[in-house]
């Protein structure tokens, strides 16, 4: 499903290979693409802003979790599934 990306306030960043692989390979790619565009977006910078590989691989499992899980966003409450 191809999502408007034209209401985000941050630039639209592009999806690291590492991001993608890891949906790809934990079967969560088609519940990452559900989430709203911002959600995608804050993902992507979130976990490739951080400097250390440590807390990029972190952050990158919180995500997968959240995804697989359902009902979280970035540790905080979310009721869109």
């Amino acid at each position: 499903m191809k999502r408007d990306f034209s209401s985000l306030k941050r630039p639209r960043y592009p999806m690291p290979d590492f991001i993608g692989e890891a949906l790809t390979r934990h079967k969560l790619y088609e519940k990452y693409e559900k989430r709203p565009p911002y959600q995608q977006n804050d993902y992507i910078h979130w976990i490739s802003s951080a400097k250390r590989e440590e807390t990029r691989q972190k952050r990158l499992n919180q995500m997968l979790e959240e995804l697989r899980k359902g009902g979280k966003y970035m540790n905080m409450v979310y009721k869109g599934e």
